[in-house]
C-alpha cells in the first residue's frame, strides 16, 4: 500500500509522535510510506521535521507553516499537493489536523476519480466532534475513514459518519523502550530523590487546563500524612511558574515537588523512577500516550475519568480511577504507595495483557483496517488481546515532552 502521512503541524507535540511511529511501523510492514509536513519555526526545538529525518523520512513536500483553513492563502499548498498526488498515485492520504485534511480534499478534487486516494482522518480528541454544518460535511462525506482515540468517541461520532467507516484506534507503545525495569539509582539521585522517597509522577505540559491546582492540592493533602511522598513533574510549559512553581510554594510543598523538565533520551529512565503515575487531563493527544508508556513500564496509575482514560485503566486492576477532589486523589495515591501488594497487581496487569497499550506493529495493523473498507466493520477489538500477540515493530526515536 502506498501511504502519505500528511500533517500541517511542525511541532513535536500532540499527534506528531504517534504519526511518525505509525509511519515507521507501516514501513517496517512493507508499505511504501512518505511524509509531508511544515518546516520548523526557529523556536521549535525539537521539531517534527527534524525527528522525521532522524527516522529516515525526508519530507516529500513541505507545506507553508500556517494554522487554520484559509482558501486563498492555501492555494499554493493545495496545488503542490495535487501535483504530488498525481505523480505518486497514493492509495491513502492520512491526515491529522483540519488544515491538512482540507488540503487533501482540495488536492484530490481535480484528479480523475480513479486516481483519487482515500482520505483518512485521525481525530485526536476523545470528546464528540461538534455537529456543526461544516463538521457534518468534513467528517462525513469528506472523510473515507475516521480513526478515534477511544471506543466511546467512535460510538459518539458514528451518527456523524452516516454509516461510513469509523473505529477506535488506541495509542501504541514502543515495548522495546518502555518495559519494566528497576529504577536507575543514578537517575533517582540526579532528581534529588532519596531511597526512602515514594514517588508520584506526571508527564504533562504545564498548562492552566491540566488541573495542576488539583494535583498540588492533593499532594499537600498527602504530605500531611506521608512525609516521604514526592511529586516528579516531567515536562515544561510557558506558564509553568504561575501554574505550578509558585502555587507549590504557596502550599508549602515546594520541597516535595521536583520539576524534571523536558526529557528526551532518558525519558523512560525518569519514568521508571516513579512508584505511581498520575494522569488528570488529556492534552492535545487524546490517546493519553504517557499513561500507556507508564503502564508498559509496570507503573500503576491513578487517573481521572476524562476522555479515553476509563477505557485505558481498568479500575482496581490496572490502576485507580479517582474523583477530581484533592482528598480522593491523595487517598488513591496512598493506597498504591502504602500497599505494595495492591500496587504490584495493577502494574503487572498494566505491563501485560491487562493493559490497553499495544506495540507500534499492532497500531499499524489496526490503523490499516478502516482505511480501505467501504463499510464499518463493527466494534474495535479490545487491545487486551492485541497486546498479547504483538511485538514492537521498531524502536521509537527519543520522546519529547
Amino acid at each position: 500500500m502506498k501511504i502519505l502521512q500528511l500533517t500541517s503541524d511542525w511541532k513535536w507535540t500532540g499527534p506528531a509522535a504517534p504519526m511518525l511511529e505509525l509511519a515507521t511501523a507501516q514501513r517496517a510492514a512493507g508499505h511504501d510510506v512518505v511524509i509531508a509536513c511544515a518546516p520548523a519555526s526557529p523556536e521549535s526545538e525539537p521539531s517534527l521535521i527534524a525527528r522525521a529525518r532522524e527516522a529516515g523520512f525526508a519530507p516529500v513536500l513541505e507545506l507553508e507553516r500556517a494554522r487554520g483553513v484559509h482558501p486563498l492563502r492555501d492555494r499554493a499548498d493545495a496545488a503542490r499537493l495535487r501535483a504530488l498526488l498525481a505523480r505518486q498515485a497514493f492509495d491513502v492520504v492520512h491526515t491529522w489536523h483540519t488544515r491538512d485534511h482540507v488540503l487533501a480534499l482540495r488536492a484530490r478534487a481535480r484528479l480523475p476519480r480513479a486516481a483519487r486516494a482515500r482520505v483518512v482522518r485521525s481525530y485526536k480528541l476523545a470528546e464528540p466532534i461538534p455537529r456543526w454544518p461544516w463538521n457534518r460535511w468534513l467528517f462525513g462525506p469528506g472523510t473515507d475513514a475516521l480513526a478515534c482515540v477511544s471506543e466511546a468517541s467512535a460510538t459518539a461520532n458514528r451518527r456523524l459518519r452516516g454509516g461510513r467507516p469509523v473505529a477506535a484506534i488506541y495509542g501504541a507503545v514502543d515495548l522495546a523502550r518502555f518495559a519494566p525495569a528497576p529504577a536507575d539509582k543514578a537517575v533517582r539521585e540526579s532528581l534529588g530523590l532519596a531511597p526512602e522517597h515514594r514517588v508520584i509522577g506526571i508527564a504533562a505540559r504545564a498548562q492552566r487546563h491540566r488541573r495542576f491546582d488539583l494535583l498540588l492540592a492533593a499532594l499537600a493533602a498527602l504530605a500531611r500524612r506521608d512525609p516521604n511522598a514526592r511529586l516528579v513533574v516531567i515536562g515544561r510549559g510557558t506558564h509553568i511558574e504561575e501554574t505550578a512553581v509558585r502555587p507549590a510554594a504557596g502550599l508549602g510543598i515546594a520541597d516535595r515537588v521536583i520539576f524534571a523538565g523536558y526529557r528526551t533520551g532518558d525519558y523512560a529512565d525518569v519514568l521508571r523512577c516513579c512508584d505511581v503515575f498520575t494522569f488528570l487531563v488529556p492534552g492535545s493527544d487524546g490517546s493519553c500516550r504517557a499513561l500507556l508508556e507508564a503502564a508498559a513500564c509496570a507503573i500503576p496509575a491513578v487517573t481521572s475519568r476524562r476522555g479515553a482514560l476509563p477505557e485505558l485503566v481498568v479500575d482496581g486492576e490496572t490502576g485507580i480511577l479517582a474523583e477530581e477532589e484533592p482528598d480522593r486523589l491523595a487517598a488513591s495515591w496512598q493506597a498504591l504507595l502504602g500497599d505494595p501488594p495492591l500496587a504490584r497487581a495493577p502494574s503487572a496487569s498494566g505491563a501485560g495483557s491487562g493493559s490497553h497499550s499495544a506495540s507500534m506493529g499492532s497500531m499499524r495493523r489496526r490503523r490499516s483496517r478502516p482505511t480501505g473498507a467501504r463499510r464499518a466493520r463493527g466494534r474495535a477489538r479490545p487491545r487486551r488481546a492485541a497486546a498479547r500477540g504483538c511485538r514492537p515493530a521498531t524502536r521509537a526515536r527519543a520522546r519529547a515532552r
